[in-house]
């Protein structure tokens, strides 16, 4: 079995937020896994979904993971669960927006039945939540100025030309920067992706560190920018490939189960996953690995 580490894909998240989001509400798994498993009733949550015609799913509004454009929900995770979904004969997503560390107390409170936001699977929210197998990985990339000056393609290169990096604040591309030798001094921190697009067309660093799939989003209002193909970076030799899938609450694991069986239909079908979500900059990279399993993501 493949030792995978158990980082978030989130470098461009409040950091504060993200971990508000792994807090426990009190009394809310237990008021909310009898009535959601169907104990009472004898019907499970599925056949309650399929009932009311509607799945109600929360979003972050982050693109391109999952926000609103006009009426419609886009991004990766509402794409990927729609699709999912309407083959588990639940024919509609009905969103409700969320701040970011409002996703999982507001799953454990009933507010919706699924978070599909993109969210990476860590230890600490396998404690509060059940998430479904790797949806996506996140390959880390480089954004560079036009022409890529620097002539850089991952850390090892970047670490060779002696470049500035930039990372966002609290995020883990700053460890894999550090990870790959790269000296503190060489490692500036901003606050949001704009400010690293701006950072890097304004030369105060040579390149900013984040996945491959935000940085190509980001890059589509940064002409002046350009995108490395993206790698899978190395702490003490194990590969962070930052995964991320849908979030359930506990006591649904059953809905999780279906689902499962659906998504694995999907990332098993390289072409169809890749035509499923490539408006988005999801291909072949970002398809998790056979072996990539979320109860070794959940051990830690």
């Amino acid at each position: 079995m493949a030792d995978f580490p158990h980082l978030s894909r989130r470098g461009f998240l409040n950091r504060s937020a993200a971990v508000g989001g792994l807090l426990v509400v009190p009394g809310l798994l237990t008021a909310c896994s009898k009535t959601d498993a169907g104990s009472a009733t004898g019907e499970g949550a599925l056949d309650k979904l399929r009932k009311q015609g509607f799945v109600r799913v929360a979003y972050a509004n982050e693109a391109p993971y999952g926000y609103m454009e006009g009426k419609e929900l886009k991004g990766e995770a509402p794409t990927l669960h729609r699709e999912i979904f309407q083959a588990l004969g639940v024919k509609e997503l009905k969103p409700t927006l969320s701040e970011w560390d409002g996703l999982i107390p507001g799953l454990q409170a009933g507010k919706y039945d699924v978070v599909s936001a993109g969210m990476a699977i860590t230890p600490e929210r396998c404690g509060n939540a059940i998430f479904s197998e790797p949806e996506f990985i996140s390959p880390t990339a480089l954004m560079v100025r036009k022409g890529n000056p620097k002539k850089v393609t991952d850390l090892a290169s970047a670490k060779e030309a002696g470049i500035t990096i930039g990372v966002m604040s609290g995020a883990v591309e700053g460890s894999y920067a550090k990870g790959a030798g790269i000296p503190e001094g060489k490692i500036k921190t901003l606050q949001k992706p704009q400010d690293g697009a701006d950072a890097v067309k304004g030369g105060r660093v040579d390149a900013f560190l984040l996945t491959g799939i935000s940085l190509r989003w980001l890059a589509k209002t940064n002409p002046d920018t350009e995108v490395t193909e993206a790698f899978v970076p190395q702490i003490d030799g194990n590969a962070q490939f930052s995964p991320g899938g849908a979030v359930f609450r506990k006591g649904n694991e059953d809905l999780r189960d279906s689902f499962n069986r659906e998504l694995k239909k999907i990332v098993s079908d390289r072409s169809r996953y890749v035509q499923l979500l490539k408006e988005y900059g999801f291909g072949e990279s970002e398809i998790p690995p056979a072996d990539l399993k979320t109860a070794d993501l959940c051990k830690g």
